[in-house]
């Protein structure tokens, strides 16, 4: 079984790119990030000929998660993150899909820091590591999966020092991330590559992209459950590259099957 995650930077803009990658890649489960656009305007049809089951939660402009499942339909087990009833960003979408749980997930980044953004980003680490205990606890095959705006290493950008005063790597940042693996979470990507290097974003400025120039804030993270059926994880680096790409590559596990 195949999960990714991907943020796809606007999936009107994107959706040819997005059927692409399905159609070559074939995942059972695919979250989504980014969508950026309401509920009224998801392309369901698109992604439905596809072959696709498909949930989402959207907001104009702005955000979006979905979770789609080859030839199945999620069902939907929470939107949205407890703890703040006045925070209306679409961030978080939790499905029952093929036999796991899954979470699509796209966190606050949190710049300009310090600032209220990154106060927002700081207390939304705490409501999902509050809800991921809860999936923990019930001993389920999980996955957290999408844009966590977190650089976890040094070694997970091509240089620290080029984002050292970012929101996505400022130790309060990485210790909210260090926490999630330390309640028993793993990371699928530093399992396979524990010595980083490995890239899954790479902006659209200075050259980023040509000059390999990214790092890794795409993370899918496994439940104990999860975690003992790995059997591989990596990241679809070449769809960058492709016209009209978004600047996240998709970032996918292999589980044995559930």
């Amino acid at each position: 079984m195949r999960i990714a995650t991907f943020n796809i930077n606007g999936i009107k803009a994107r959706l040819p790119r997005l059927l692409e990658w399905l159609d070559e890649t074939r995942p059972d489960i695919a979250c989504l990030q980014e969508i950026k656009t309401s509920d009224e305007t998801f392309p369901v049809k698109d992604i439905e000929d596809a072959g696709y089951g498909v949930i989402w939660h959207g907001q104009k402009g702005f955000n979006g998660v979905a979770i789609l499942a080859r030839g199945d339909q999620p069902v939907e087990v929470r939107r949205g993150l407890e703890g703040e009833p006045e925070d209306e960003q679409s961030r978080y979408l939790e499905a029952y899909v093929k036999g796991v749980r899954v979470a699509s997930i796209y966190l606050p980044n949190g710049n300009p820091q310090p600032g209220p953004k990154f106060d927002y980003k700081l207390r939304w680490m705490k409501r999902l590591r509050e809800r991921a205990a809860e999936i923990w606890a019930e001993e389920v095959p999980a996955i957290l999966a999408g844009d966590y705006n977190v650089i976890p290493r040094d070694v997970d950008i091509y240089s620290p020092k080029a984002m050292a005063d970012d929101a996505l790597m400022q130790p309060e940042s990485r210790e909210a991330y260090r926490r999630l693996l330390g309640d028993g979470w793993t990371d699928s990507i530093l399992t396979r590559h524990p010595a980083g290097g490995v890239w899954t974003y790479w902006d659209y400025q200075a050259g980023a992209w040509p000059r390999d120039a990214g790092f890794r804030i795409d993370h899918l993270l496994l439940s104990p459950a999860a975690a003992d059926r790995l059997v591989d994880a990596q990241v679809d680096k070449a769809f960058r590259g492709r016209e009209k790409a978004s600047d996240h590559a998709p970032t996918w596990v292999e589980l044995r099957d559930i």
